[in-house]
C-alpha cells in the first residue's frame, strides 16, 4: 500500500498541476512523473539483484551474438577490401602497339567511372620482372627482341559487389583495337561475392531472430513483474489511475534492462575482440598483410545501446498493452 499511496499522490499532483496550471507547470509535472518512474523502476531492479542480473545476462548474450556477428562481417569486409587489389583485369596489348598508344589507352581507361585504378606495365618493366622472378634471366638476355607485350592492369570499383558491372567493363575493354587479350578470374569474383552476400544476409537474419528473442524475454520478465504487483495495479485502477500512468514504470524497467544488457553486450564483444586481436594480427603479419581487428566504433556503440533500450521498452509495451486491457478491477 505504501507504493500505491505514493503513486496515487503523484498522479493527484500531476492532475492538479495539469488541469489548472500553465504550460510550464504542465511540463514540469510531466518531467517529474517520468523522472520518478525512471528512478523508481531502477530502484526495483536493484532491490531484486539476482533476478535482474539473470535477465540482463541472458539478454546481453543474445545481443552480443548479434553485434559480434556484425563486427565479424565488418572485419571480413576489411579483408575483402585488401583482396580487391588482386581482383584486377589484365589487358595484354598487341605487339605492334607503340608506347604512345599504350599510354593513351591507359589514360582513356582512367576516365571510365567504373574504374578505380589503372597501371601500365611497359615492355621493359615486364622483361625486368620476368628476368627477376622466372629463373630464366640468362636465356632471356640471349633474345634479340623483347617478346613481352604492354600490359594494362585495371582495378574496377566495387569489384566484389557488382559482378554484372565488372563483366560489362571487361567486354568493353576487349573491344579496344589495341587489346589482344583480356583476362580476369570471374569465377573467383562470383564465389567471393556469394560468400559475402551469404554472410551479410546471415547477420541480418540472426539479428532479427535475436531481436525477437530479446522482445519476448523482456516481455515475459515484465509480465512476471506485473503478476507480482497484481494487487497494487488493481487498487491503482480502482482509485482512478490511467493505463498510461500504470504502464510508465514498467516501460522504464524494460528500458533499464535493455540498456544494461547493451552495456554488458558491448563489454562481451570488446573483450572477445581483444582476445583475438594479437593472434589474428600475428597471423596477418606472417602473410605480409596489414589486417587490423576492427572494434565497435562510437556511433556503432551508441546504436547498440539505443537498439537494446528500444527493444527492452518495446517488449514491455507489447505485454502491457494486452495485459492491462485484460486486467479489470472487480
Amino acid at each position: 500500500m505504501k507504493h500505491i499511496n505514493k503513486n496515487q499522490i503523484k498522479q493527484d499532483r500531476w492532475q492538479t498541476r495539469t488541469s489548472g496550471g500553465n504550460l510550464v507547470d504542465k511540463l514540469q509535472a510531466y518531467r517529474d512523473l517520468h523522472a520518478h518512474a525512471l528512478f523508481s523502476s531502477l530502484g526495483r531492479l536493484i532491490a531484486s539483484p539476482f533476478a535482474s542480473v539473470m535477465t540482463i545476462v541472458v539478454l546481453s548474450v543474445a545481443i552480443s551474438l548479434a553485434s559480434g556477428f556484425y563486427i565479424l562481417v565488418a572485419n571480413l569486409q576489411q579483408l575483402t577490401g585488401n583482396l580487391e587489389a588482386s581482383n584486377q583485369i589484365s589487358l595484354f596489348l598487341r605487339d605492334e602497339v607503340s608506347n604512345a598508344k599504350a599510354h593513351s589507352l591507359a589514360d582513356s581507361i582512367r576516365q571510365n567511372q567504373g574504374v578505380q585504378e589503372v597501371k601500365l606495365i611497359t615492355k621493359e618493366q615486364a622483361l625486368e620482372e620476368f628476368q627477376a622472378y622466372s629463373g630464366f634471366g640468362e636465356a632471356v638476355k640471349a633474345l634479340e627482341k623483347n617478346p613481352l607485350p604492354f600490359v594494362i592492369q585495371v582495378l574496377p570499383k566495387n569489384s566484389l559487389e557488382n559482378k554484372q558491372a565488372i563483366e560489362a567493363l571487361l567486354e568493353n575493354l576487349k573491344q579496344e583495337t589495341e587489346v589482344d587479350f583480356a583476362q580476369m578470374d570471374m569465377q573467383w569474383v562470383a564465389r567471393l561475392q556469394s560468400i559475402m552476400d551469404v554472410a551479410r544476409r546471415g547477420v541480418r537474419s540472426l539479428s532479427l531472430l535475436l531481436g525477437v528473442g530479446v522482445l519476448f524475454i523482456t516481455g515475459n520478465t515484465i509480465r512476471l513483474e506485473l503478476h507480482n504487483r497484481h494487487d497494487e495495479v488493481v487498487i491503482a485502477k480502482l482509485v482512478g489511475a490511467t493505463d498510461g500512468f500504470i504502464r510508465r514504470p514498467f516501460l522504464y524497467s524494460g528500458f533499464w534492462m535493455g540498456f544494461f544488457s547493451g552495456v554488458a553486450a558491448w563489454f562481451i564483444v570488446t573483450t572477445t575482440m581483444l582476445i583475438l586481436k594479437q593472434p589474428v594480427e600475428k597471423l596477418s603479419g606472417l602473410y605480409d598483410g596489414a589486417f587490423h581487428i576492427l572494434f565497435l566504433g562510437f556511433t556503432e556503440t551508441l546504436a547498440l545501446l539505443a537498439i537494446s533500450s528500444v527493444l527492452g521498452m518495446a517488449g514491455s509495451w507489447m505485454v502491457l498493452h494486452f495485459q492491462l486491457q485484460k486486467l479489470k478491477p472487480e
